[in-house]
């Protein structure tokens, strides 16, 4: 009940709320063309992604094994978007065969580059690895709402208020070459990281909301 509860209120939101889609062009292209890709999200703006998605393109999202993935798996469902259940960074060799295989079948994938446990908006290498090894690209892409709360979660969790003014906003695809060794995975890291917070930033700043801002790392306190 709770999941469909939810689902209701993100169709509420996106159908009631003035909602933009910027760079939209990048997928679409993908999508004409039947070319997977990994989406790349940050899990504090997962909420209104499923909106986001056509139906008619079949999709499996990464979710955590924890309680929290019981909830996003059904309420995600409502939308046409199957998961696989696991992680990228905690040993979670069956979620990522699940991903290949799906890629693999001409299918698109989710991850949440910061997900299960954070810290938030700092990308792990997982989604890097699986695009190596799938050969497909990682297409990031980000939202806000000018006006909704955000949680004081591990991810700073954001729910739009019904009325908002929000904004999607994909960035450019991300090539991760098969080879790629121990420093090129962590420089594509980096550049995923750095793509998502720009775009959230942006998206936060065309809603006329102060940007949320990852949280600093050691050597940055």
């Amino acid at each position: 009940m709770l999941a469909r509860a939810i689902a209701g209120y993100v169709r509420l939101c996106r159908s009631w709320g003035q909602w933009s889609v910027f760079g939209d062009d990048v997928p679409r292209q993908f999508w004409r063309e039947g070319r997977p890709f990994i989406l790349a999200f940050w899990h504090g703006r997962l909420l209104m992604m499923p909106a986001a998605w056509p139906r008619h393109r079949t999709m499996s999202m990464l979710a955590s094994e924890h309680r929290d993935g019981d909830l996003i798996t059904r309420t995600v469902e409502s939308f046409g978007v199957g998961t696989t259940r696991g992680s990228t960074t905690k040993g979670g060799s069956r979620a990522v065969r699940a991903m290949l295989s799906a890629v693999r079948k001409g299918e698109w994938v989710g991850i949440t580059p910061d997900a299960p446990r954070g810290p938030y908006m700092r990308a792990s290498a997982g989604a890097i690895q699986v695009a190596r090894l799938a050969g497909v690209p990682i297409v990031p892409v980000s939202c806000s709402a000018s006006s909704g709360l955000v949680l004081n979660s591990w991810d700073r969790f954001m729910v739009p208020s019904p009325f908002a003014r929000g904004a999607y906003f994909w960035g450019q695809p991300i090539e991760v070459p098969r080879d790629a060794d121990n420093a090129a995975v962590e420089a594509k890291r980096q550049e995923l990281e750095d793509r998502l917070n720009d775009l959230s930033r942006i998206a936060d700043q065309y809603c006329d909301r102060t940007p949320l801002r990852p949280v600093p790392l050691p050597q940055e306190t």
